[in-house]
């Protein structure tokens, strides 16, 4: 079964209510930077979201450096973002 893909308009509703994460320039995924600390914070965190990640079946594209991590969330199988990326990006705001 296909996993439907949002609509412009679903799309622009969903990144309002996600402050900090932005429409990638091909429109395609979403993404968002964080910050901490140090090394040992970033990677801690990226724990939490793999767990996360694991639990919904549903794994973000990521980076790493130092104290940075940027995540890059889209549905392969709808083509662009869906409503699974809105609800991940929620989760992992929960856990910054």
């Amino acid at each position: 079964m296909a996993i439907p893909h949002l609509s412009d308009a679903e799309r622009a509703a969903a990144l309002a209510g996600l402050p900090q994460w932005q429409l990638r320039a091909d429109g395609l995924a979403i993404t968002r930077t964080f910050r901490f600390a140090d090394f040992s914070e970033a990677f801690a965190f990226m724990t939490r979201v793999a767990l996360l990640a694991e639990a919904q079946d549903h794994h973000p594209e990521w980076f790493n450096v130092w104290n940075r991590v940027e995540i890059t969330l889209t549905t392969h199988d709808a083509g662009g973002i869906s409503a699974r990326d809105v609800k991940m990006a929620r989760e992992i705001n929960k856990l910054a």
